[in-house]
């Protein structure tokens, strides 16, 4: 495989992770860096760095954010999120990856690679959110959206300036995430 396509499949994967996250918030990030030059997006999701998309996008985010400090509400939509976060990612990925790319090839390591870890993280984080509000109620939540918020935007800047990087960290999240899961398996048996 050449190594453009890793490195833009990198920046995928790191986008849909951030995805997991905030949804629109690797969006409104790919479409910044797109429109100023740090980023190619795919022929067909060009659209993306063009300022009447950006507008949106930054409306959508904005929302987005302030909808998971409303406690209920976010748990709400966690549930929404899930399903949405996969698309997200599959989306955030085909639109790094096109190019000279058989289209196949493309959509097919999007829905894999993308969608996979997105929905991955999302699954994730409303397992967090849900503990969050047992332990903590509202308190909790805030806190848990916050370093949600964190997570989304920090992972959407390292992955169009140090995707491989990103892969790291994600893979890191990912160990602790299942290590973690594994233990409470064993404490329930």
């Amino acid at each position: 495989m050449d190594i453009d396509i890793l490195l833009h499949l990198a920046i995928g994967i790191g986008l849909s992770a951030a995805a997991g996250f905030r949804i629109l918030v690797p969006f409104l990030a790919a479409g910044i860096a797109a429109q100023q030059g740090y980023l190619t997006l795919s022929p067909n999701m060009a659209w993306m760095a063009t300022t009447p998309a950006l507008l949106a996008l930054a409306a959508a985010t904005t929302l987005e954010i302030l909808i998971y400090f409303v406690p209920i509400v976010d748990n709400l939509m966690d549930a929404v999120e899930l399903p949405a976060a996969a698309i997200a990612g599959t989306v955030l990925t085909a639109a790094v990856t096109g190019g000279d790319m058989n289209p196949f090839l493309q959509w097919s390591l999007a829905l894999i690679a993308g969608g996979g870890i997105a929905s991955s993280t999302q699954a994730f984080t409303g397992l967090a959110r849900l503990a969050s509000t047992a332990a903590a109620g509202p308190v909790g939540n805030i806190a848990v959206s916050t370093g949600e918020l964190a997570s989304s935007t920090i992972l959407s800047v390292l992955a169009i300036a140090v995707p491989i990087l990103v892969l790291i960290v994600v893979g890191a999240l990912l160990y602790l995430a299942f290590r973690q899961r594994g233990r409470k398996r064993r404490r329930i048996s």
